[in-house]
């Protein structure tokens, strides 16, 4: 019950105060299954891109973080060829840093974050992340491509 208060909660604050960038909604009327789009930032090889997020939210949220991966592919280090995300906000301590005080809108700004910010020292994909590190307009050219291909509309 208080699950589904919180969550309903949090959805009708994403639809009136979004994030900048950000947009979140229920995928076919589950309250535990979300949909997000996150628009690539300016200054990034991601800008103009329109990127497709499924949230999905365990039984024991807040106690325990939603599961949020891309449907649409993205080149970054941090985020694998299925979508999955290496965030520690995304994870439960000990080596994660979720919150149950941390929502929805908190995770998606994160990961909004981490596309303009990515960090090479804690990659999902080591061959991009090597390529981020030490040729990074190779990286970014790639990224553009991808971006181009995948998240244009």
């Amino acid at each position: 019950m208080q699950r589904a208060s919180r969550l309903k909660r949090e959805l009708s604050l994403l639809t009136t105060e979004p994030p900048p960038g950000i947009t979140c909604w229920q995928n076919e009327n589950q309250l535990d299954d979300l949909r997000a789009q996150i628009l690539g930032g300016a200054d990034t090889p991601y800008e103009k891109g329109i990127f497709n997020l499924e949230i999905v939210v365990p039984e024991r949220y807040p106690f325990e973080p939603p599961k949020i991966r891309f449907l649409t592919p993205i080149y970054h280090p941090n985020i694998d060829s299925a979508g999955r995300i290496c965030l520690d906000v995304l994870k439960l301590p000990p080596k994660g840093a979720w919150r149950p005080s941390l929502n929805i809108s908190t995770l998606l700004t994160s990961v909004q974050l981490l596309m303009a910010e990515p960090n090479p020292d804690d990659p999902l994909m080591a061959d991009i992340s090597s390529e981020y590190k030490y040729n990074r307009q190779l990286f970014l050219l790639n990224a553009r491509e991808w971006t181009e291909k995948y998240a244009s509309q």
